[in-house]
């Protein structure tokens, strides 16, 4: 079987980048590279993630997947919010900035699929009072978050909403510092995001892509 080469990136924050996860192979990067060379993809992985990105840094690393060997990925994975949620950058600040990278990508060809922030009232060192202002704000951006990368162009991958119990109820979706997820916590993240990575890729290699 004849296998079609795949540029994925993976840009945005510490979930992206992997912080928590106990071996390489856990990471998002990994498992989504997996997942897309057993659906018969030869994949090219650069993760452009930085651990404590906020949705403002997304410029920088752009910058650097278009330039990365002068070709534009194929795909394109976006994870970011969780920064500009615990630093309380403002909910439109951070979705225009998100907005504008899945601009420049969607512009350079490449297809995008984008994580809006998890839910931050599940970690566990939040305070019960104050996780439902938490979980309204955590929501808030991510609808925001929703409409410009949809506009944009990009896929939206609601990911928290498939896995926010698991991570609410199970102390193991977190890693020792109980902020990253672990590997289990990835596990589960990928689960929700590979079919529509997936479906993403096999509509390029289709030639059905938006």
């Amino acid at each position: 079987m004849s296998r079609t080469p795949l540029r994925l990136a993976v840009l945005g924050d510490s979930i992206a980048f992997g912080t928590g996860a106990a071996r390489p192979e856990d990471t998002l990067g990994a498992r989504l590279s997996a997942a897309l060379r057993a659906d018969g993809h030869e994949v090219e992985l650069s993760v452009l993630a930085v651990p404590g990105a906020v949705s403002a840094d997304l410029t920088a690393q752009v910058r650097r997947a278009l330039s990365a060997a002068g070709r534009a990925p194929d795909v394109a994975v976006v994870v970011v919010g969780a920064n500009d949620l615990a630093r309380l950058v403002p909910t439109e600040s951070a979705a225009a900035a998100l907005g504008s990278a899945v601009t420049a990508l969607r512009g350079a060809g490449t297809d995008v699929v984008v994580v809006p922030a998890p839910d931050m009232s599940s970690i566990p060192f939040v305070p019960p009072a104050f996780r439902p202002v938490v979980r309204a704000a955590s929501a808030q951006l991510q609808r925001r978050q929703e409409a410009v990368a949809a506009s944009a162009g990009a896929r939206v991958a609601a990911v928290a909403a498939h896995v926010g119990r698991s991570f609410e109820s199970d102390p193991s979706m977190f890693a020792a510092d109980r902020f990253h997820p672990s590997s289990a916590g990835y596990a589960a993240i990928a689960s929700a995001l590979t079919p529509v990575v997936l479906a993403t890729a096999c509509e390029r290699r289709d030639g059905t892509a938006a």
